[in-house]
């Protein structure tokens, strides 16, 4: 009683009810790609939990210390006071070493969910009409991360870390103009500077999670005023997103989801060792640890760092060094063709129309051929980062895998591409039922120079069968189309012929873009 009177005093002064009533009936597609966002989210949940335990024993300073902890082996060494503060969260704090390793853990991870969802909205056409604002959001989100990251990790002050930072540095030296004041504003002076870790400190706990908090919440706002996408399939049309309800079904997967992202995470923290700086040892401006690999999500920087010729230019009293081509033009290109590319499609494709049924990447020879080329590039990129490991592994001179590398770099990813190219084109001429079906006979006609197999925009409206609203078996959802008028119709009689019944434990959604209710469930 008391519960119902306090629920019913907020009502008569927020009129909450409806709202809610609204939200747990909001309608979510049930394939398992659409998670993929929600593991980067849960991520930075346990990123923010963990990361706050840390802050609490972390002492971002570079005074010189003698260290007479728990690690004998480092035992009156002389090491700053940021890395003698990671020692001690390893080895005396309690719990400190799961926590650590699992905030590392969970922060390549949510780079790694970044970049999955991002691709799944690239090969789908997901980011197409009206989503283009969320697929910025989307890049810059994995700018920051990559930034978050990065931070992380060089705060400890160990070898590895300043191995990092003392290339950040060089990075920002190699800009033309401006990157002696750049390298000098960032890291207030000469490196080896004092202030870089307060100030990677300050980055990292306040002003890029507070981004990212932003992004997200802005993510998330747009989902739900936009609605989401689908893939096609019976029932499924621009109009109407099929799927399961906010609540009960969705609210219990999602949570299922974090609890094991959760686990997961837990289970790598306290098993699997990850970033050992007391096996680095502290950081000095004359040492360098090798071999030495960033996390995977800059292991591309550093491969292209590694393989890119000695070019310099010299003009103008300004010399441009070869740092400055892999470490500042080809990010700077990556991300500026992510940023450009829904802008581009449209221009050079057409298709200016909405969309809300997704694309196979299937249907898209180009598009996918593009993004084939694109990832393999990249994960070349990635394997010449550890040049190194791989000419120790196999007992072959550095400079050989160097320079197999720079060409692998440049041929394979060409070919990966015009594999895919001409293999979705002859998919589709031959209209095979599979992409393992594809008859030789159809690779010549798809090498010819033709428009055949090219991108053609369409819209999907299945022709559904007539059934009755009171066919719909219990735990299904039927939205209403709009009136002329713009309100939705009497939820008792159907204006239109209903899609085809999905899968057990689905809902068929709201009208796209009109504030519809669901209708009641019939009676068994």
């Amino acid at each position: 009683m008391i519960t119902k009177r306090i629920a019913r005093w907020f009502d008569d002064r927020l009129r909450a009810a409806s709202f809610a009533q609204h939200a747990l009936n909001k309608v979510f597609p049930d394939d398992w790609s659409f998670m993929l966002g929600e593991i980067a989210l849960y991520c930075f949940v346990i990123l923010v939990l963990t990361g706050t335990f840390l802050a609490f024993f972390f002492e971002p300073s570079t005074r010189e210390v003698v260290y007479n902890g728990a690690y004998r082996p480092l035992d009156g060494t002389t090491m700053s006071q940021a890395y003698a503060s990671v020692l001690r969260i390893s080895f005396e704090v309690r719990g400190g070493l799961v926590f650590r390793q699992m905030h590392h853990w969970a922060a390549l991870v949510f780079v790694a969910a970044i970049v999955a969802h991002l691709m799944r909205i690239f090969f789908t056409g997901a980011f197409r009409r009206p989503r283009e604002l969320n697929w910025i959001i989307g890049v810059t989100m994995l700018l920051l991360g990559i930034f978050e990251g990065f931070a992380g990790y060089s705060m400890p002050d160990d070898l590895l870390s300043g191995t990092g930072l003392r290339i950040a540095y060089s990075v920002a030296l190699s800009i033309p103009v401006v990157g002696t004041w750049l390298a000098f504003l960032v890291f207030g002076g000469e490196f080896p500077a004092e202030d870089i870790i307060r100030r990677l400190l300050v980055m990292h706990i306040m002003i890029v999670p507070g981004l990212l908090a932003a992004l997200i919440g802005a993510h998330l706002a747009i989902l739900w005023h936009q609605k989401h996408t689908h893939f096609p399939g019976p029932g499924r049309t621009e109009t109407n997103v099929v799927g399961s309800k906010l609540f009960p079904t969705y609210t219990a997967k999602t949570l299922g989801l974090f609890f094991g992202i959760a686990a997961l995470l837990g289970a790598l923290g306290g098993l699997v060792q990850i970033n050992p700086i007391w096996l680095y040892g502290p950081f000095g401006p004359e040492a360098v640890s090798s071999p030495a690999q960033p996390d995977w999500y800059l292991g591309w920087l550093e491969g292209a760092l590694r393989i890119f010729p000695s070019w310099e230019i010299r003009a103008f009293g300004h010399s441009i060094p070869n740092v400055f081509y892999p470490a500042v033009v080809l990010p700077g290109i990556t991300f500026a063709f992510l940023y450009a590319w829904p802008f581009l499609e449209r221009r050079f494709t057409g298709d200016r129309a909405e969309h809300h049924v997704l694309d196979r990447p299937r249907e898209h020879p180009v598009r996918t051929a593009i993004g084939a080329t694109a990832f393999t590039f990249y994960a070349l990129l990635l394997v010449a980062g550890s040049n190194d490991i791989v000419a120790k592994i196999f007992v072959v001179p550095v400079n050989g895998v160097t320079w197999v590398m720079r060409i692998v770099v440049v041929v394979v990813p060409i070919l990966v591409g015009l594999g895919f190219w001409l293999w979705l084109r002859a998919l589709r001429l031959s209209r095979a039922g599979s992409v393992l079906h594809v008859p030789l006979s159809a690779f010549p006609r798809a090498a010819a120079p033709s428009r055949d197999g090219a991108y053609v925009p369409e819209r999907r409206e299945p022709v559904a069968p007539e059934r009755s609203a009171a066919r719909l078996e219990r735990g299904w959802a039927l939205l209403e189309r709009a009136s002329p008028g713009g309100e939705p119709e009497d939820g008792t009689k159907v204006p239109e012929p209903v899609p085809p019944e999905p899968p057990r434990g689905w809902a068929v959604g709201e009208t796209l873009g009109v504030p519809v209710e669901s209708a009641e469930e019939p009676s068994s």
